[in-house]
């Protein structure tokens, strides 16, 4: 991190900071945010396919591995008549990285590798959908953003849409691009909600799906 994204961070409301690493010059500005807790991680592992997961369940427990999914461009498929431009396919695959960290059923908004609205925790996809709708909008009031994020971002969904209803709600809101994992019986019914809406969608064919 250098002194440019120290100087973005004293704009906002921060308590905890991760980051890899970050230069003496960032730090000493950081140090201005009153009780600000900075983590330097050092650079992160990819992938660990021997991590396992547990979680404690009536009568015993269940153990899984570890949501270890990594998404290159020539892993997503896109499955409808628009195709996402280099801009909304960085940011469509920056919204699955995060979608992957948020409680199911998770839908993330995100523009310029940025998160602008999440909807977590639902029984129902369409209402995390709603909420991400609402937060996004709470967002662009309080930090009194460009009016441009009120349209052209882009939507991940940790897991497939069940019913267009959710994709119908994205678009409403602004989105031009969603990533998916796609596999629902009525897969056909969204991607012509996407198409209708003139929208690109793209398939993973991998979910994230967080408890």
């Amino acid at each position: 991190m250098e002194t440019d994204t120290a100087e973005l961070i004293l704009q906002t409301f921060t308590e905890v900071l991760i980051a890899p690493d970050a230069t003496k010059e960032a730090i000493e500005i950081l140090k201005s945010i009153k009780n600000l807790r900075i983590l330097l991680t050092g650079g992160l592992v990819k992938k660990n396919t021997n991590a396992l997961t547990w979680k404690k369940v009536n009568g015993g427990m269940l153990v899984q591995e570890n949501d270890n999914g990594y998404l290159t461009p020539e892993d997503i498929k896109v499955v409808t008549k628009k195709i996402p431009n280099e801009k909304e396919l960085e940011d469509l695959l920056f919204a699955w990285k995060v979608a992957k960290h948020i409680k199911s059923n998770a839908i993330v908004f995100a523009k310029n590798s940025s998160t602008i609205g999440i909807g977590a925790g639902q029984m129902s996809r369409v209402d995390s959908a709603r909420i991400a709708v609402h937060k996004s909008k709470d967002m662009i009031e309080l930090l009194n953003l460009e009016s441009t994020f009120r349209s052209n971002f882009v939507v991940a969904s940790d897991a497939f849409f069940p019913f267009a209803d959710g994709i119908i709600e994205a678009v409403d809101a602004g989105a031009t691009a969603i990533i998916q994992p796609g596999g629902s019986i009525r897969d056909h019914e969204v991607i012509q909600a996407a198409d209708d809406a003139g929208i690109s969608m793209v398939f993973t064919n991998m979910r994230h799906f967080k408890h």
